[in-house]
C-alpha cells in the first residue's frame, strides 16, 4: 500500500501563508487530495486534483488555496494564502481512484492560524 507523508504545517498569523507537501512512497491513484479535521469536527475535503490536473476546492478555501501535483515525483502540494483562524486543523493527504474512494491516508500535519 502506498505510504503518504505530509510536511509543511506550522503556526502562522492570520493573513499569512503556508505550503503543504505530501510525498508518496509508491504509485498513487488518479486522485490526490487534501482534507482537514478541526477539533470536534468531521474531516472535510479541502481540495483534490486528478492526474491530468483537474482541481476542485471546498467553497471555504476557493480563491485562497491552490492544489498542485508533480506526477513524476508522486507529490501533491497545497499552497494556502490569506489564512484564517478557522483554517486551523490537522491536514491530511489522501489518494484514491475518486474523491469518495480513498485508498491511503497520510498521518497528518498540524496547521494553526493565530488571530
Amino acid at each position: 500500500q502506498v505510504q503518504l507523508v505530509e510536511s509543511g504545517g506550522g503556526l502562522v498569523q492570520a493573513g499569512g501563508s503556508l505550503r503543504l507537501s505530501c510525498a508518496a512512497s509508491g504509485s498513487v491513484f488518479n486522485v490526490m487530495g487534501w482534507h482537514r479535521q478541526a477539533p470536534g469536527k468531521q474531516r472535510e475535503l479541502v481540495a483534490s486534483i486528478t492526474r491530468d490536473g483537474s482541481a476542485n476546492y471546498a467553497d471555504s478555501v476557493k480563491g485562497r488555496f491552490t492544489i498542485s501535483r508533480d506526477n513524476a515525483k508522486n507529490t501533491v502540494f497545497l499552497q494556502m494564502n490569506s489564512l484564517k483562524p478557522e483554517d486551523t486543523a490537522v491536514y491530511y493527504c489522501s489518494t484514491g481512484p475518486t474523491t469518495r474512494i480513498i485508498v491511503s491516508w497520510g498521518r497528518g500535519t498540524q496547521v494553526t492560524v493565530s488571530s
